[in-house]
């Protein structure tokens, strides 16, 4: 393969530009790891790209950690983490981006969709059809040492149900969760990334401490973290340019969120 002139050596100049100072934790979004060779959504991320990302954030002196860990380094004043999160529960997460993880030291927080044990993301129209975790992989990745999170039962508009199934898709699928792993899980993340305030007052209510969206919106809280969105494009300057543009966003975030009211997608088909 061709170099990518975007691609930084860890020694290069840039790569040793300081990060923008945070306010806000920066929270990477990965979805499946695997050949991104038939991916319509630009959600697909090669083991070696994910490997060339990792190492990049080495260079910068920054460890991935699951959501759960750096919110409470956070609050201790420690610095230095960066979180990963992987959304819909590949099964390719155990083969393919485990054994990356392993490599560079990092850990990670993988959302799941208990309802959908061993399935497939039929919520994609386009495809390409990819294999779920099962219950048993589930308990593999808790016994990694990888945070498990909730993706809800079905990967379904949370905020078009009614109170009822939005009950089952954050309490039901926090217990089911329980169950598999032993322990209730912190954290949900909104599939889609569509969330209003009823949603997110039935996350609280279901017990998370957490609540993960993709890109900024008006509703800026602990439930309703921003996370920036990870392909296989992104290599040294992109990256470095999220991370710059991470800062920037939060910036102009306070105060935004008191005025919304209506569902808010903050983020693509996803």
């Amino acid at each position: 393969m061709a170099a990518d002139p975007s691609a930084l050596r860890a020694d290069a100049p840039s790569s040793r530009l300081r990060a923008h100072a945070r306010r806000r934790p920066w929270i990477l979004t990965y979805h499946s790891v695997t050949d991104p060779s038939d991916d319509p959504y630009g959600i697909t991320v090669s083991p070696g790209r994910l490997d060339e990302q990792l190492s990049w954030l080495r260079s910068r002196r920054l460890t991935g950690v699951g959501v759960s860990e750096l919110l409470r380094a956070g609050a201790a004043g420690r610095r230095g983490l960066v979180g990963l999160t992987f959304d819909d529960g590949y099964a390719d997460f155990l083969d393919e981006a485990l054994p990356v993880l392993r490599r560079h030291g990092f850990r990670a927080t993988v959302f799941v969709l208990p309802g959908r044990p061993g399935g497939v993301n039929a919520w994609d129209p386009l495809g390409p059809r990819k294999p779920l975790l099962t219950e048993d992989d589930v308990r593999r990745v808790a016994a990694a040492g990888m945070e498990v999170g909730s993706h809800g039962l079905y990967h379904q508009d949370l905020t078009a149900l009614p109170d009822d199934e939005l009950r089952r898709e954050t309490a039901r699928s926090r217990e089911l969760i329980g169950d598999l792993t032993g322990s209730l899980p912190e954290g949900f993340c909104y599939p889609y990334g569509i969330l209003d305030r009823r949603v997110t007052e039935a996350v609280r209510s279901a017990g998370y401490g957490y609540a993960c969206a993709l890109a900024p919106g008006p509703l800026p809280s602990r439930f309703a973290l921003p996370r920036t969105h990870i392909s296989q494009a992104d290599r040294g300057v992109r990256l470095w340019a999220k991370d710059l543009r991470h800062g920037l966003r939060q910036v102009a975030a306070p105060g935004a969120g008191s005025r919304a009211a209506g569902p808010v997608r903050t983020g693509g088909r996803r």
